[in-house]
């Protein structure tokens, strides 16, 4: 009697691609989709933020912007994968993060180990182990203790939310260089308006605010004041009180040279050379004097917010 083994053939078990590790690159695709699109937006808000005039229209809106780009990033990286499972990076390339049990990571666990992530950034060399590592780990996942394996968890439309995500990313990246550029541009032109405006009409201001005549005092003290700031009116006024207690003589000024020390959209500042002449024949003397003149645009005009004596007025050259 013969007896008969039959064989059976014995393959070995089959890994399922579900729990199959993410290669390096598919890892460092999906952290790119996952982080540049809000990085982006929010670096180039902030950059807006500093060029902009601080507390107006444009800071505030770069701002909230701002804001909502660092909220859309941490809500994909840590609420998502636990709502849905993913976060979209992640869904786009079918990968999820597990502990090593194959069991979910809480929103504070992945909070950790983005954080963790830093030690990683600063020895760069953490975002590079898995290229080597048999876990395919970066130096965070060994700490958190966690994998990234390839997961058919369903994700519905995802190439589609991508690229409106991107596509959004984009036109707010744009929008903000858009907005940087006219603002800076804009601040520029109107700068050189005011130096334009200043080198003109900032030596005939002052001229005609230091210029008076005894016949028209009164008149001559009210339009010097008409053109001061209110700020620097009452200065102005304490100065031709003591003129007018005293015995006015005949004062006239006009520039010489001048040039701006500084200007900005509203603001400038002047130095000035002047001559003049005080008193009436024959007891009519010369006189020369340097001033720094700090001008204000009010309602379209500009006043005169400030004036200090530099060199106080004396007779030109050896006083003949």
């Amino acid at each position: 009697m013969t007896l008969v083994v039959e064989e059976t053939a014995t393959t070995p078990p089959q890994v399922s691609s579900q729990n199959a590790l993410a290669p390096w690159h598919i890892r460092a695709a999906a952290v790119a989709v996952d982080l540049l699109p809000a990085g982006a937006v929010a670096t180039t808000m902030a950059l807006v933020s500093f060029t902009v005039p601080p507390r107006g229209g444009w800071w505030w809106l770069s701002s909230c912007v701002l804001g909502i780009a660092i909220l859309a990033l941490l809500v994909n990286r840590l609420l998502l994968p636990n709502i849905y499972g993913w976060s979209l990076g992640r869904a786009l390339f079918g990968i999820s993060v597990v502990h090593r049990d194959g069991t979910v990571i809480g929103a504070w666990g992945l909070l950790l180990r983005d954080l963790a992530h830093l030690l990683d950034t600063m020895s760069v060399v953490g975002w590079l182990w898995p290229l080597w590592d048999s876990q395919r780990r970066t130096f965070a996942d060994m700490l958190l203790r966690t994998e990234v394996r390839y997961s058919e968890t369903p994700r519905p439309d995802i190439r589609r939310w991508t690229i409106g995500t991107v596509l959004t990313a984009t036109v707010l990246c744009l929008a903000g260089a858009a907005v940087s550029y006219a603002v800076v541009y804009s601040r520029d032109r109107a700068t050189d308006q005011t130096r334009a405006q200043i080198a003109i009409q900032g030596p005939k201001i002052v001229a005609q605010m230091l210029t008076y005549d005894p016949t028209t005092l009164a008149d001559d003290f009210k339009r010097a004041q008409s053109l001061a700031t209110d700020s620097y009116r009452g200065p102005l006024k304490a100065q031709q009180d003591i003129v007018q207690k005293g015995n006015p003589l005949i004062n006239e000024y006009w520039v010489t040279d001048g040039s701006i020390e500084s200007a900005s959209p509203d603001r400038a500042t002047m130095l000035l050379f002047m001559q003049g002449r005080r008193g009436a024949a024959p007891q009519e003397r010369y006189i020369t004097a340097t001033v720094r003149v700090n001008f204000v645009k009010d309602g379209g005009h500009w006043l005169v917010d400030n004036l200090t004596v530099l060199t106080k007025p004396k007779p030109p050259g050896n006083g003949k």
